[in-house]
């Protein structure tokens, strides 16, 4: 989690919350706005998980936004442990600087913004392009998004077949074997038997 800084037309400045997740590389929000709170980081983050399970830990530099009572309440009632880097250190928190490169020189240079609202909607449209559209080649060159599904099909399967062989089925082989066929034929998923 990071900030990346910028101006609307009119020279007023106004922040991004960038939030990237370094197993998936998805990014689950991108918020603008003129102030940053650590409440206002924390509401984003809810809106961000929409009541799902939070991650265990999230990788912050020590910017005052993230050291704020508010947001350590707020990871604190989620059971998210903040991680801070080493004070001058941005190499640590690797993947949200090379993604904010990305949302700088893919977005942020090439358009100038007359509201805040646009900035959104425009920095909106490129997190879900990012996300959707384009594959990493880290990732098996999947998409963000096309990898985690990839890994959460995986883990669901993986969890039946524990499941199953504790309690001794008699047709799981054959049901384990038409859904990994199912899955192989799929050409964005790599699985093998």
């Amino acid at each position: 989690m990071d900030f990346v800084h910028d101006t609307l037309n009119d020279g007023r400045p106004f922040r991004v919350l960038t939030v990237v997740d370094n197993w998936s590389r998805q990014s689950p929000i991108l918020d603008a706005g003129f102030r940053m709170s650590g409440a206002m980081v924390g509401d984003a983050l809810d809106r961000a998980l929409h009541g799902d399970r939070g991650p265990r830990s999230i990788t912050v530099d020590h910017g005052t936004e993230f050291q704020s009572r508010a947001l350590e309440d707020g990871a604190y009632r989620r059971g998210v442990q903040l991680d801070f880097i080493r004070p001058g250190k941005p190499v640590k928190n690797a993947f949200i600087e090379s993604f904010n490169g990305r949302l700088r020189d893919e977005c942020l240079n090439v358009h100038q913004f007359a509201s805040l609202a646009e900035a959104q909607d425009i920095i909106e449209a490129w997190r879900m392009d990012y996300n959707h559209h384009r594959p990493h080649s880290s990732l098996g060159h999947l998409t963000p998004s096309e990898y985690a599904e990839q890994r959460q099909a995986l883990s669901k399967y993986s969890d039946l077949v524990k499941n199953r062989l504790r309690t001794g089925p008699t047709s799981f082989k054959g049901n384990l074997l038409s859904k990994a066929f199912e899955l192989r034929g799929n050409p964005r998923i790599s699985f093998s038997l």
